[in-house]
């Protein structure tokens, strides 16, 4: 079962769950006439053909005219691009996955590059914060403490069975912009859309949940349009044994091998949630796992344009939450693999500024337990710059989600020890960035291997065209679902991120170095996507921890074939 006709993926219909590759059920028998386009999953709009309207009672409920699906993609590509306001972008492809969902993700996949900034960051950040007005219907689950004793019912409400993939968020620390409560349910259903575009896991098997706890944002209480609860957030034992609810419901309704992602859960949470589910669950936080595994990637990469192992760097982070504490053990892991070298001796080499300045040993103590290991004996430092000027990195990376922290006098300190300083201002979204690309490449005098979150146009500095790289989650994530999703895999082990990592660094060529790209461009990430999965598969073969067997002998040819395509299905 592959990519080869849409027609017939529907009679490869297979028994549910059963097989990794299990294409969506049609259930196109039972719908008819107006109920038939009212299905966002088999309506195809001007699509259908004289004999399907005939059979399907559609004749007069549609004008005459039948138009392909290329045809209909054109149309909406020029529709949208008519949009000035990135939020009516956003709003209009909502709609167009509430009613045609083929069609939304062939639009998806086609135009990868214009539409990601679109359905995910930046634009989702703003979709977020305005979520209660913009609603218009349900997309996903949403499970508030109401629902306390009754989480399993809830799941069993969700029309699906065999999901495979489920992206969860309390809405605390959404992107940068802090705590969105029950509004930041449009980070779960933007990452799946991508599960399913960039790494061809079916649309079905995808389920994005929404855990309403509360929110400590006044001025979401105060907003009489705030779809959520109103009341201040659950903490404690309270709020642990609904979450301790919802795993248990996941496991016992889904199995074991459902893939659950935390997302944008605050850090206090979040390291707490992994360290408990990762032993009894198929876990995944892309915020700290996700993250590393790209930035680890655009490391590896840029070290064939600096020269020099992971080894020979020095590394400085501003930021010691989620993403910056994950990355850099993800580094660490990373070089001790490489070098046998023991992991506390590879930390050695990275350090962090958080919002009291330099983690160092005097400050152990009072340090948050994800810090401590990268707490060094150093003197007390309060500033970045000071840092920098002591420290003297190779690699400044940002994940501070404060915008214009890397200053110019920060950035030319890196210039003037580096010959090509390595920038990473990764905080999300654009306004959040520690600096820009333009900023980066001015302020080095064009030396700077440069990545950032969120995109950035290319830069033209004294007749040169520099071409940002974008660190974005995208490249990984889906690509990561769909091997576990492949393998059957029960765990997730910190190898299969470096397997990731090593996968996506593989697919930067010299044409992109040229460029100077450090990741490979968007528009081959269905094929980067099968690459990555087919290494984290092999990988949680070679751990033991597949449970789908035999194993492929071609793991790349097997996932391409997994991916859902969204070509129209010719219905009799």
């Amino acid at each position: 079962m592959g990519f080869d006709s849409a027609a017939n993926q529907e009679e490869d219909e297979v028994a549910q769950g059963a097989s990794a590759c299990r294409v969506d059920g049609s259930g196109v028998d039972s719908l008819r006439g107006h109920s038939l386009l009212r299905d966002p999953r088999h309506n195809k709009g001007l699509a259908f053909s004289e004999a399907e309207r005939d059979a399907h009672y559609l004749r007069g409920l549609l004008p005459p005219a039948i138009v392909s699906q290329d045809h209909q993609e054109k149309k909406l590509m020029h529709n949208l691009r008519q949009y000035t306001v990135p939020l009516q972008r956003y709003i209009a492809m909502m709609d167009l996955q509430e009613r045609n969902e083929r069609l939304f993700y062939k639009l998806l996949i086609d135009n990868v590059e214009e539409l990601l900034p679109v359905v995910y960051t930046p634009v989702v950040g703003e979709a977020c914060q305005k979520y209660g007005s913009i609603y218009r219907r349900p997309q996903g689950l949403y499970i508030s403490l109401k629902d306390k004793g009754k989480v399993l019912e809830v799941l069993k409400n969700w029309p699906e069975r065999s999901i495979q993939v489920i992206v969860v968020t309390d809405g605390e620390r959404i992107l940068g912009l802090g705590d969105l409560g029950c509004q930041g349910m449009g980070i779960p259903v933007g990452k799946l859309s991508l599960y399913t575009a960039l790494g061809g896991v079916r649309p079905s098997a995808c389920l994005p949940i929404t855990i309403d706890v509360g929110t400590n944002n006044q001025t979401l209480l105060d907003d009489e349009y705030y779809i959520g609860l109103k009341q201040r957030r659950a903490t404690g034992e309270e709020y642990h044994e609904l979450l301790q609810e919802f795993m248990t419901a996941v496991k016992q309704n889904y199995g074991e091998k459902v893939l659950v992602q935390f997302e944008d859960f605050a850090n206090h949470n979040a390291f707490d949630l992994l360290a408990k589910y990762s032993k009894s669950h198929l876990v995944f936080n892309d915020d700290i796992q996700g993250t590393a595994s790209v930035v680890l990637a655009g490391l590896l990469a840029a070290l064939k344009v600096i020269g020099g192992g992971l080894a020979d760097q020095t590394y400085l982070f501003l930021g010691a939450g989620e993403a910056g504490t994950g990355i850099a053990e993800l580094i660490a892991l990373e070089m001790s693999k490489h070098t046998d070298l023991p992991i506390d001796d590879c930390r050695k080499k990275i350090w962090l500024v958080d919002s009291k300045g330099l983690l160092v040993e005097s400050r152990k103590e009072s340090l948050q337990h994800f810090k401590k290991p990268f707490a060094h004996e150093h003197e007390p430092l309060t500033t970045l710059l000071e840092a920098v000027q002591s420290i003297k990195p190779t690699v400044l990376i940002g994940t501070s989600g404060v915008g214009k922290t890397f200053t110019q006098e920060v950035v030319e300190a890196m210039a003037s020890f580096n010959e090509k300083p390595v920038i990473f201002s990764l905080s999300n979204p654009t306004s959040h960035s520690e600096c820009t690309a333009e900023e980066a490449y001015t302020w080095t005098k064009g030396t700077a291997v440069f990545a950032s979150g969120s995109p950035f146009d290319p830069v033209e500095y004294e007749g040169k065209t520099y071409v940002p790289g974008q660190s974005n989650n995208a490249y990984v994530f889906p690509g990561f679902g769909l091997g576990v999703v492949i393998s059957g895999a029960i765990r997730v082990h910190d190898d299969m991120l470096l397997a990731a990592s090593e996968a996506l660094a593989e697919q930067v060529s010299q044409e992109n170095f040229d460029k100077g790209l450090i990741f490979p461009p968007f528009t081959n990430i269905r094929k980067i996507s099968a690459e990555i999965a087919a290494r984290v598969a092999a990988k949680a073969y070679d751990l033991g921890l597949a449970s789908r067997l035999p194993r492929p002998d071609d793991l790349v040819k097997y996932a391409e074939s997994c991916m859902y395509t969204p070509l129209y299905r010719s219905y009799r």
